[in-house]
């Protein structure tokens, strides 16, 4: 039972190190925000990719539970920000600016559902 939380652990740091890496090359420019946070955006549509990947592997019986737990639970929950998405949806709606934060909340959902579809017809063909 300690193993399945050491495997989550081990692969959210990996995954919470990998977004916070994104989002300091593409978020920020010195002390401030960028206007568009393509971090977060590239963080969750690579998170939803990887996902449609691993549960198809998961699916056809390929992906221990081990692995399940490092990459999905763990990689996939820490490289994945819903929390700081809706945060930017704030910061936008506290700025008065609706119109991008509307285009990023949709470009954010679709692209997310997109990179699954993607990554599921992937693995299908190609593993």
């Amino acid at each position: 039972m300690m193993i399945n939380w050491l495997w989550v652990f081990l692969g959210g740091g990996i995954g919470s190190m990998c977004r916070f890496a994104l989002a300091q090359k593409l978020n920020y420019t010195g002390q401030e925000y960028v206007i568009f946070p393509y971090g977060t955006l590239l963080a969750n549509i690579l998170s939803c990719f990887v996902l449609g990947i691993l549960i198809e592997k998961q699916f056809s019986h390929q992906l221990t539970e081990n692995y399940r737990l490092l990459l999905i639970t763990g990689f996939c929950g820490g490289f994945s920000t819903f929390s700081t998405f809706s945060y930017e949806i704030y910061i936008y709606m506290q700025k008065g600016q609706l119109l991008p934060g509307l285009g990023y909340t949709f470009l954010s959902l679709v692209s997310g559902i997109a990179a699954i579809i993607i990554g599921i017809k992937l693995y299908q063909i190609f593993l």
